[in-house]
């Protein structure tokens, strides 16, 4: 291997809170997390390892007429195209492959929204066009108001909305400063009335300095990801889990809700050549090891997503 992603840059921590029963306060909880894995029947959809396949990727940039220049690699001069070809083998059984025009006619008139920073960007997107190319023909709307983009397909009244926030906690300002307000979720009534709800949180928590309110965190350094072609081939990442799964634990020990574990950490971990490097924004004077070229990773979370949605 010519370098290690270290952790905090070569992975995605997901929480996802599902509930497809707008009228009702009982919600279902899908977290991301490593240790403690979904069961649907005797099926592991997150222990596994990533295997050539020629029939992926399930869609390209150039028919995603709005997918982002950050994410098309391809569009931005990425010479390889090994990293499209991977799918997620589970262990012992056969993860379902993401059927946008059955999403669509099971979640008819539904509102999904996304809460998160720039990772449920790369996750929102990718759902998008996922959406798009399974009904190419199919009138859709995209805009954004602020902070929050809406896309919507009419024919089958779903939206799926992105609302960015980094902390999911409120950020308020004070006379010190911006300060997050880790015991308050005001911000939160903005989430009512969507049917599906999808979280993802860390990333901002590890900047420092202005880009940081409140205390500063330590984060590991990490190294470069330009010239990685090739996935780990293990299925399990050598240097093991983030510091943050071990906070979710113990976390989670203390939530009386049932709450049951969605885990993406390891997946993407093992996905070294997923980034956009110097093919996403900023070009060759950036090097973006957090985020994911488009078709590629995150098309996986989906996946993920809906196997565990319609699996019973």
């Amino acid at each position: 291997m010519k370098h290690w992603i270290k952790s905090f840059c070569s992975f995605a921590f997901v929480v996802l809170l599902v509930s497809c029963h707008s009228k009702t306060e009982q919600l279902s909880m899908l977290i991301g997390h490593e240790d403690h894995y979904l069961q649907t029947g005797s099926c592991d959809f997150f222990r596994g390892r990533w295997v050539h396949d020629d029939s992926y990727p399930s869609y390209n940039s150039t028919s995603c007429p709005f997918i982002m220049k950050e994410f098309d690699c391809q569009k931005n001069g990425r010479p390889d195209t090994d990293y499209l070809k991977y799918r997620w083998k589970t262990r012992r059984c056969k993860l379902p492959r993401f059927n946008g025009l059955d999403f669509l006619r099971r979640f008819k008139g539904k509102r999904i929204l996304f809460v998160g920073e720039s990772l449920s960007l790369n996750q929102w997107k990718s759902l998008t066009c996922m959406l798009h190319v399974s009904v190419p023909q199919t009138n859709y709307t995209l805009e954004r108001k602020g902070a929050l983009s809406t896309f919507t397909l009419q024919e089958y009244r779903i939206s799926v909305v992105l609302s960015r926030n980094g902390f999911l906690v409120d950020l308020v300002k004070e006379k010190m400063g911006a300060v997050l307000k880790l015991d308050s979720i005001n911000n939160g009534n903005a989430w009512r009335g969507y049917d599906m709800l999808i979280f993802n949180t860390w990333h901002w928590w590890l900047h420092t300095g202005r880009k940081q309110p409140g205390k500063d965190w330590n984060s590991s350094k990490s190294t470069t990801c330009h010239e990685e072609t090739k996935p780990l081939r293990s299925s399990t990442y050598p240097k093991g889990s983030p510091p943050a799964v071990a906070v979710v634990k113990s976390v989670l020990k203390k939530i009386s809700t049932h709450v049951t574990l969605l885990d993406v950490t390891t997946l993407s971990q093992l996905r070294k050549d997923g980034h956009p490097s110097i093919y996403g924004f900023g070009g060759k004077r950036g090097n973006d090891c957090s985020h994911w070229c488009l078709p590629g990773v995150p098309d996986t979370w989906n996946q993920l997503l809906y196997a565990t949605l319609i699996t019973p």
